[in-house]
């Protein structure tokens, strides 16, 4: 439930900052909500400023839905272990040394996150360091501190951003052009109840097909960090680590977390899910 709430809490603030933002604009340009100039604002603002406001306060969320505790002072010899490992793995990779932490999870995974190559967080769960060998967690750590060294979050963000655009601009324009055709010029400014109802229509399914685009592209990047692990601490242990994934618990991580994880849940459809087969990443490993 706190998971929960967090989630809802953050997206209605984000909302609501972009909505007075959004207000400002339209008032000073002056700008209709009907008017295509209007809707591509619309949809840029949204589409746009709430991908990249997740961005920048994803480290933040992060800790905060999983729990993630960040190591400052090693207490124990995992942390030490963690710690020095990440620190290796992020100099070779070039980049700077991203925040460490550990959250409570039975699952086997680990996830990456943060605003940029030099501001990121690397989180482990428990479940992976009582599960796998350290050669096995070595490679995972790698296969997340090659996601921030590729650049994935930012890109990601920016996909995201063009698809929630137009997404947003695509559902209104074809839900006033459905409102014009059913009310004429009766309803002005979009506000009748057709208006609104087609623009959450065409939202949903224009929303299923953009999630399609962002899911391939998550897919790819999997298999990129995968090859860059491999350059970190080799082929054979991040196939190892891979093989150990079959007996993962499905994953909890959510949203970006769970794209930058090493493991996605089961079960869902291929088109839709973040990350592929393990099988397949494997094969891709071997050749």
């Amino acid at each position: 439930m706190k998971r929960i709430f967090l989630f809802l809490l953050t997206n209605l603030a984000v909302m609501l900052v972009l909505g007075v933002v959004l207000s400002i604009i339209m008032s000073v340009l002056g700008l209709s909500h009907r008017s295509l100039g209007g809707i591509l604002l619309i949809a840029s603002v949204f589409g746009f400023g709430g991908s990249f406001i997740s961005l920048f306060m994803s480290k933040w969320i992060a800790k905060k839905s999983t729990g993630a505790q960040v190591i400052t002072q090693p207490r124990n010899e995992t942390e030490h272990w963690l710690v020095q490992t990440v620190s290796a793995q992020a100099q070779k990779a070039g980049i700077k040394m991203p925040e460490v932490a550990i959250y409570d999870s039975p699952e086997m995974n680990a996830f990456a996150t943060g605003p940029s190559k030099n501001n990121s967080l690397v989180a482990v769960s428990s479940g992976l360091l009582h599960n796998m060998s350290q050669d096995q967690a070595e490679a995972v750590l790698a296969h997340e501190v090659s996601h921030v060294a590729n650049g994935d979050m930012v890109t990601l963000t920016l996909i995201q951003g063009v698809v929630n655009t137009f997404v947003i601009f695509a559902a209104k324009v074809l839900a006033g052009i459905v409102d014009n055709f059913l009310n004429g010029d009766e309803e002005e400014g979009g506000g009748s109840w057709s208006y609104f109802l087609f623009d959450m229509l065409f939202q949903v399914l224009f929303g299923v097909l953009a999630s399609i685009v962002v899911a391939s592209y998550s897919r790819k990047r999997e298999f990129a960090a995968d090859s860059g692990a491999a350059k970190l601490v080799g082929a054979d242990k991040m196939r190892s680590a891979l093989e150990r994934l079959k007996q993962n618990h499905p994953s909890q991580l959510q949203g970006s977390m769970m794209a930058f994880g090493i493991a996605s849940g089961k079960g869902m459809a291929e088109l839709f899910s973040s990350h592929p087969p393990l099988d397949a990443r494997i094969d891709a490993l071997r050749k």
